[in-house]
């Protein structure tokens, strides 16, 4: 018996421009209607066998989080079914239904009700909830006492320490600090090996690829495709690139040389709408030359923002050059979102000569990279300088330019993978 069985599922909403037209509509006499209907999920059918880690994704807006709560009951079906074989416990919104003017014990045990444990039963269970938040003497303290931190501690501990057979999970794996999320992540594994069902939304791709054993995709409340975690991905990705009607660019054929066949690109801007750039990216310098655009390719040259981790990419950047002047040093680079430069290089670096350019021309420079950075959330910023009577001076500087996404099938410590191999025998 599956766990989790959905069969034609819609849930629509009507949609009102203002307070008068739902009056309206009430008190109409003829039956006419003053509403739009808005459909955040669209006839969807699934099944989900039980011990299944499944993760869901899609852009915002794309009825993820409409679905867990359907699932959870929160919110009812307009049409179709849905049957769920087995307790729930949801991670929906961390808190929800805590009185700050209660403690954090007596919010434990107010929880514990409304999930059908009795007095008895939450005695048993709050020393393992306790010991989980790790909040200290604060559990018996006013919730309105709380830091962020201890709320939401409190709150992710006692909402997975109820033996849940179906874990619901929307964008709450990450919480408190790098050893609490440890912890999480630790009892996140521990309900897999026990065969506990779990549903997740998230963001962070390569949760999907490390932890999942099936995919789901979204896009405006319509099932898109499911499968594989990483057919899944490569298919959020291609959508996301393809999300302004562009077409992805063709693959190579045969044994044609990919890079000789990149050098030929336009010199017009041809990439716009394949990536999603950082509206708040910081951008200065000279403009001697011109950072055009850039992205980041597969060898086949389709355009990518999820990259596996260890598999080659072409990081390419078209400059345009505003005077006679020798060709820019052109340069890229990745890093974290606090800041830290996690690896990069440049023309100048790489002995590069490129000679000189006329006023107008525009060259575009190809980076083939291995990506080994290991899964996470990054930037890559790009720029473009020259030597002037010796000095160094930049002439378009982009930096946080987009972002991408790393993911891989397997997990990993630290930010890069040192691609180790191991050696053992029995003494």
């Amino acid at each position: 018996m599956n766990a989790i069985e959905i069969n034609n599922l819609t849930k629509a909403y009507r949609l009102y421009n203002s307070p008068k037209d739902r009056l309206r509509e009430i008190v109409s006499l003829t039956g006419k209607k003053h509403h739009h209907e808005f459909h955040a999920l669209k006839d969807i059918s699934l099944s989900i066998e039980k011990g299944q880690t499944v993760g869901i994704v899609g852009q915002n807006g794309s009825g993820k989080s409409t679905l867990l709560k359907v699932i959870c009951r929160v919110l009812q079906p307009t049409t179709g079914s849905v049957y769920v074989n087995g307790r729930v416990a949801a991670l929906l919104e961390l808190g929800a239904g805590f009185n700050p003017e209660f403690t954090g014990r007596e919010n434990v045990y107010i929880n514990g009700s409304l999930m059908g444990f009795n007095r008895d039963e939450m005695d048993r269970r709050f020393p393992e909830i306790e010991a989980f938040a790790d909040i200290g003497e604060f559990v018996d303290q006013p919730v309105k006492t709380y830091s962020s931190g201890m709320f939401v501690r409190l709150a992710f501990s006692a909402a997975i320490n109820i033996d849940p057979e179906i874990l619901i999970v929307d964008e709450a794996l990450a919480v408190g600090d790098v050893l609490f999320q440890a912890k999480c992540f630790a009892k996140f594994r521990e309900f897999k090996e026990r065969g506990v069902t779990i549903i997740f939304v998230t963001h962070a791709l390569d949760l999907i690829t490390t932890h999942c054993d099936r995919a789901l995709l979204l896009d405006h409340g319509t099932l898109v495709t499911q499968g594989s975690p990483k057919s899944v991905v490569d298919e959020y990705n291609r959508l996301m690139a393809s999300r302004n009607g562009v077409t992805l660019a063709p693959k190579t054929k045969g044994n044609e040389d990919a890079m000789s066949q990149q050098v030929s690109a336009s010199k017009e801007i041809e990439w716009q709408g394949l990536f999603r750039l950082n509206p708040n990216e910081n951008r200065y310098g000279t403009q001697k030359a011109e950072i055009l655009e850039a992205g980041i390719f597969t060898i086949e040259n389709e355009p990518v923002q999820v990259i596996q981790r260890n598999h080659e990419y072409l990081i390419k950047v078209k400059v345009r050059h505003n005077e006679r002047m020798p060709a820019a040093i052109t340069a890229f680079k990745f890093t974290d979102t606090k800041g830290t430069v996690l690896c990069g290089t440049n023309t100048f670096y790489q002995n590069v000569e490129m000679g000189d350019v006329e006023d107008g021309d525009v060259i575009l420079v190809i980076f083939k990279q291995r990506i080994n950075i290991n899964p996470g959330e990054y930037l890559l910023s790009v720029g473009a300088a020259a030597f002037e009577d010796g000095e160094y001076v930049v002439c378009d500087r982009r930096f946080d330019y987009l972002s991408i996404q790393i993911v891989a099938d397997q997990l990993h410590v630290g930010l890069f993978d040192p691609e180790s191999t191991i050696e053992w025998a029995r003494l």
